[in-house]
């Protein structure tokens, strides 16, 4: 132990200098004072670092013993625990999930741009939108994990709660992401939620898409940026209704029920 080693030198020092025992007494007491010190800051070092004491028997080790030091200057330096309000870690996806919708009517002309349905057909943006059945419209992407997969489930019950209409509406459901989006991916998808002949996938180049995006005011420029959006046309050359914000199935009925009325 350095510092035992270092006041027993001094001590002896003193001694041999001609130090009464009260001299001898002090350094005693301070070999004793700085031993007991050392083991209390050793026992913190070892709490806050997690490490377990060394196996009886085993030499000391003067790097070991210089613990304490470098324990007592870590613990000055450590940083202070984020409060409650600081944000620890960030979501990878930064979608808006804020609550409640919003609701406008718009005229969107549509772009003349070719997609390929997820069967693989290329096909006409405008002609599959204007087939003469009320459209029900959104965006997503596959790889999404936050509101695409609460998008598609709302239209799922949509889609059951359509009824005897079901087979005489267009469901609409565009990628924003191309590129990774191929024909047989967005199958798959429409698997997962169960989607019918009357809920089709959409894909295509990257300009397609997002000229689709940009002709319904969507476009973000990040896929990760998008927001919760869905569409309502009652027939060609109606205006759409566009409501913003995650939509209940309920929300999503309603709509639907008033651009058909007002057919």
């Amino acid at each position: 132990m350095k510092i035992t080693r270092r006041l027993m030198v001094g001590a002896l020092l003193l001694a041999g200098a001609g130090a009464g025992p009260a001299g001898a007494e002090t350094a005693s007491a301070t070999d004793a004072d700085a031993t007991g010190s050392a083991a209390m800051e050793a026992h913190h070092h070892d709490k806050m670092a997690g490490m377990q004491p060394a196996a009886a028997g085993e030499p000391a080790d003067d790097t070991a013993m210089e613990a304490p030091q470098h324990a007592t200057m870590a613990a000055m330096q450590t940083e202070p625990a984020p409060s409650a309000t600081e944000d620890v870690a960030m979501p990878a996806h930064h979608h808006d999930m804020t609550a409640g919708t919003m609701r406008s009517t718009v005229d969107y002309p549509l772009p003349p741009v070719t997609l390929i349905r997820d069967d693989g057909t290329e096909v006409s943006l405008v002609d599959e939108l204007n087939d003469g059945r009320p459209v029900v419209l959104t965006f997503i992407y596959t790889t999404c994990t936050t509101i695409c997969p609460m998008i598609s489930q709302t239209f799922e019950e949509l889609q059951d709660k359509l009824g005897g209409d079901r087979d005489r509406v267009h469901m609409v459901s565009i990628s924003i992401d191309p590129e990774q989006d191929t024909p047989a991916r967005l199958r798959a998808y429409a698997a997962r939620f169960d989607a019918g002949p009357e809920w089709q996938y959409y894909t295509g180049t990257v300009e397609a898409s997002i000229a689709a995006q940009r002709a319904f005011n969507v476009y973000r420029g990040d896929k990760m940026n998008h927001t919760a959006v869905a569409f309502f046309r009652s027939a060609p050359g109606k205006p759409w209704l566009r409501i913003d914000g995650l939509a209940t199935p309920a929300e999503l009925l309603d709509a639907y029920h008033e651009v058909v009325a007002s057919n």
